[in-house]
Order: C-alpha cells, then sequence, then structure tokens
C-alpha cells in the first residue's frame, strides 16, 4: 500500500469516527431534550406554565367552565402576555377584540373602554364569561366553541349548514379555516398538558346546576 493510499484510508475512517460520534452527541442531545421535557417541574416552568391560575380557576368556577380549557385558550391566544396585541387588534390574555369586549360589557351590564382588555383580570374574567356562553350556544362542544372563538360565531353557524353538522361534531379536518383547525387542535392538546400537571379536578366545573352565563 503506497502511503498516498494509506493517507487517504486514514482520512476515510477519521471521517467515519468524526460522522459516528456527531451522530451519538445528536442522539444524546435528543434524548436529553426529550427526557427533560417528560419531567413535570421543567414542563410547569417552561412549556406549560400557569400564571394567573387564582384567576383563572376562580372565574372557570364562577361561569361553569373547565379551568385547563381556560388556561390552554389564554396559552394558545397570548402565552399569557397580558399586553399581547394581534394583528387584527385583539387585546390581552385572551386576545379579545374590542367590539367583542363591548358586546360582553354589555352583556354584563358594565360600562366599557377597550382600555379595559388590557387589564389581566378584566380580560380574563370576560374571555372565560364568552368562552362559557359559547359552551352554552354549542350544546358543549368544545370544539364547535373553540371554533367560534377562534373565527367568529358566525362562520361556525354556516359551516354547521353548509356541512350539516350536528352539535355532536368532533371532527377538526373538516373546518374549513387551517389556521381554526389549528387552533382547535393546539388548546385541545395544551388542555390535556395542563389537566394532566395541575390536577383541576376541583375546578372542571362539570356541575350542570350552576346557572350557565347570560346568553347574548
Amino acid at each position: 500500500m503506497t502511503q498516498k493510499q494509506e493517507a487517504i484510508r486514514q482520512e476515510t475512517r477519521k471521517r467515519i469516527n468524526y460522522s459516528l460520534l456527531s451522530g451519538l452527541i445528536i442522539l444524546f442531545v435528543c434524548f436529553a431534550i426529550y427526557f427533560l421535557s417528560q419531567v413535570q417541574t421543567v414542563q410547569k416552568n417552561y412549556l406549560y406554565p400557569y400564571p394567573y391560575q387564582e384567576t383563572v380557576c376562580r372565574y372557570a368556577e364562577k361561569y361553569n367552565v373547565d379551568s385547563s380549557l381556560c388556561v390552554a385558550v389564554v396559552k394558545v391566544e397570548s402565552k399569557f402576555q397580558h399586553d399581547a396585541v394581534s394583528h387584527r387588534g385583539a387585546l390581552g390574555l385572551m386576545q379579545i377584540m374590542p367590539d367583542t369586549g363591548r358586546w360582553i360589557a354589555g352583556q354584563l351590564g358594565e360600562e366599557y373602554s377597550p382600555e379595559k382588555l388590557k387589564d389581566p383580570e378584566t380580560n380574563i374574567r370576560y374571555g372565560v364569561w364568552y368562552l362559557a356562553s359559547l359552551r352554552q350556544e354549542f350544546e358543549d362542544n368544545d370544539v364547535l366553541a373553540l371554533a367560534a372563538y377562534n373565527a367568529g360565531r358566525g362562520y361556525v353557524h354556516e359551516w354547521m349548514v353548509e356541512g350539516r353538522w350536528s352539535m355532536k361534531f368532533s371532527h377538526i379536518e373538516s373546518i374549513p379555516f387551517r389556521e381554526t383547525r389549528d387552533y382547535v387542535r393546539k388548546v385541545l392538546k395544551s388542555r390535556e398538558k395542563y389537566k394532566e400537571l395541575y390536577d383541576n379536578n376541583d375546578n372542571d366545573n362539570d356541575d350542570k346546576t350552576k346557572k350557565p352565563p347570560k346568553k347574548g
């Protein structure tokens, strides 16, 4: 074997060893990330935090809504940024449109200004009440209620007529808007994680004897 062939052989071996080592490092990092993501403390602190927990649970109980569903909406809507503003003009933690906020305030018999939506407690109170009213309107169907929260109740009623959906509708893939399909999936996935991590059994509010919010 010539010196040139030996050099090529050694270089090839180095490249193979380097590739194997890189692969092992990547595999280890992926495993470490996966492992850490399964640790409850990591999930609570970084993946599924729960700011405003007391406020969310209080209004979820008051308006008879699963608190895990409420916090999942907050997470997906604003990632808990109380001053979030969407490109469409939705405001606050639960991303309420100013006109929707005015309607909610009217249903609650309150004075209204868009500035109120920047207050975390008011925004959560309005958002949870609105979510409760949508669940009432769509007979406790969370898929339809969430689709209405995202796209508007008018669109959902149109889709129900066009697609002959019943109040038992659950086929998320049939929702015409991709944004709304993705939104519903994300909220429902987050709700299950919040249930798993925070044990909201006391706040699931399944007591149907409680008075639902007034329907507008």
